[in-house]
């Protein structure tokens, strides 16, 4: 059976692992080499990274990881964010599922 993994940052270190699932932590500098390892180990079939570890990696890097790993990768939405992201973020999850641009007006 697989099991999910929470890779967020250290302000929530133990914020998943009080609920029994495994949690990673790691600074947006090394979220890309902490989510390799994390995707390395076989047991993991569903890896769930919070948005903040994602603010420097392009998108289209983290497409390339999830193809090349046979599990599911999740983004988390910030917890603690600026109005203007919460459209942006919204626009680019409708974009990346339709594969066209909406504009949102919330």
């Amino acid at each position: 059976m697989k099991k999910v993994a929470f890779l967020t940052p250290p302000d929530v270190k133990y914020g998943f692992s009080l609920s029994g699932v495994a949690q990673y932590t790691s600074e947006a500098d090394e979220a890309e080499e902490t989510l390799k390892k994390i995707m390395a180990e076989g047991d993991n079939g569903l890896v769930i990274i919070e948005e903040r570890l994602l603010a420097g990696m392009p998108e289209d890097r983290i497409r390339e990881l999830e193809h090349a790993w046979n599990g599911i990768l999740l983004v988390l939405p910030s917890p603690v964010k600026p109005p203007t992201e919460v459209e942006d973020y919204a626009a680019r999850l409708i974009r990346r599922a339709i594969g066209y641009h909406v504009r949102l007006k919330i």
